[in-house]
């Protein structure tokens, strides 16, 4: 599982709820990312079957679900998620330890478990935005206890911005999954999220997999696209390899 990451990290976000424009985008990213990303706006047009749809075009699926209820709840979503295959699965961080031992405990009754991945701060949120919600400290600590927990609850991974990559690779380890969104090329325009970073910034700073959604998708060619954040990252290994 996963395998396609130690050659290309970086999951393409196929954020539609049209199912042959997100089979037809497999198929155009084919051999140039290493997986799919499918969202709510996807999964919740389409379910199961969608995801099944779009994981016979043969990429590693991240399911983004970013689970968030009671541990029993959160525990039979990440079952029958689990049982689709997918290599991925988000869960909120602010669920809390006993939700996320729950989703860990469901996706390892399945024989080949997705990565459970804990969502720490939203890419869309800032220090303002903390604050109104009562949480009173920088998004940097935030992240950082969030993700600490998640390790000890036995989650696989966090997903934090590229902002704070560097932080967390040196409180939780090498070994601990770092799933980076906000990924943008040089120059282009942040959209609705706040905390962002090229993805040779990011790969630099230590993470793992990179979700790149409408740098690629709204990209002209996506092929090309797809093939320079490539490229971008392959120089950026070499750079941190040296």
């Amino acid at each position: 599982m996963l395998t396609a990451t130690v050659l290309n990290p970086i999951f393409c976000a196929v954020d539609t709820p049209d199912l042959d424009a997100a089979k037809h985008l497999a198929r155009d990213v084919r051999g140039l990312v290493g997986g799919l990303k499918l969202g709510l706006e996807f999964f919740t047009a389409h379910g199961p079957a969608g995801v099944r749809a779009v994981k016979d075009e043969g990429q590693p699926i991240f399911l983004d679900l970013k689970l968030h209820d009671i541990p029993n709840t959160v525990a039979g979503a990440t079952r029958s998620a689990a049982m689709l295959g997918v290599d991925m699965l988000t869960v909120h961080g602010t669920g809390g330890p006993a939700m996320l031992m729950a989703a860990v405990a469901a996706a390892r009754e399945v024989a080949q478990p997705p990565k459970i991945i804990a969502v720490t701060v939203l890419t869309s949120l800032d220090e303002k935005d903390l604050d109104l919600m009562g949480i009173g400290r920088p998004v940097s600590e935030q992240v950082a206890r969030i993700a600490v927990m998640a390790q000890e609850a036995g989650c696989d991974g966090v997903v934090c911005s590229p902002n704070e990559v560097s932080l967390l690779r040196a409180e939780v380890g090498p070994d601990f999954l770092l799933v980076v969104p906000g990924v943008r090329a040089a120059g282009a325009d942040a959209g609705d999220q706040k905390r962002v970073a090229t993805a040779g910034a990011a790969v630099k700073a230590g993470a793992d997999v990179l979700v790149i959604g409408r740098g690629i998708t709204a990209a002209p060619d996506r092929r090309a696209a797809a093939q320079s954040f490539f490229q971008e990252v392959a120089a950026a290994r070499r750079a941190r390899a040296h």
